[in-house]
């Protein structure tokens, strides 16, 4: 079994990708999300103890990072921009219901990703993880920006049908 801070570095390298979407889903301001999702791990952290391990992290992280939101609501009354607490208890609950699904369509999408060629496995790291524009990309691959425009939106096609039928065969299987 692993050490508790082992696993707490395990489980939120995990669930990184997903906590930050739901800061960022509740809070208008990217910095103020930002500055909230380094509070609500430090919070995590300091009380992983509570946490029970081999229940549901995400849900325990998504409510500790809701409580943040919640603080930092408080703190930022004054602020016009800020949304109701019913709209903020209405957009939580609607990720919290639809988190499962997200991760199987996250699953079935790595899986799409990894049965693609090299090159466009390429075009997609560039693009998405690292952020070149089209222009850079041309540059550094030497090719065209309409040739990688039109690349990219096949690629995206080819994603898009393989993640609806991976999906939908793991609907059929559990029929």
């Amino acid at each position: 079994m692993p050490e508790p801070a082992e696993e707490f570095v395990f489980l939120l390298a995990r669930h990184e990708r997903m906590l930050r979407a739901y800061v960022h889903a509740l809070v208008p301001h990217v910095q103020d999300a930002d500055d909230i999702l380094q509070e609500a791990k430090v919070r995590m952290w300091r009380s992983f103890s509570q946490f029970e391990s081999g229940t549901n992290f995400s849900a325990w992280a998504r409510k500790v990072a809701f409580h943040q939101v919640l603080s930092y609501r408080k703190r930022r009354k004054r602020d016009r921009l800020d949304f109701s607490d019913e709209f903020l208890n209405t957009v939580a609950s609607e990720y919290d219901n639809s988190a499962e699904d997200l991760e199987h369509r996250e699953r079935a999408l790595h899986g799409c990703i990894a049965k693609l060629p090299d090159d466009h496995r390429e075009v997609l790291q560039l693009r998405y993880q690292e952020g070149f524009s089209l222009e850079a990309m041309a540059d550094k691959l030497q090719r065209t920006v309409t040739a990688l425009y039109r690349q990219l939106s096949r690629v995206r096609h080819v994603l898009h049908e393989c993640v609806t039928r991976q999906l939908s065969h793991t609907e059929e299987g559990a029929n």
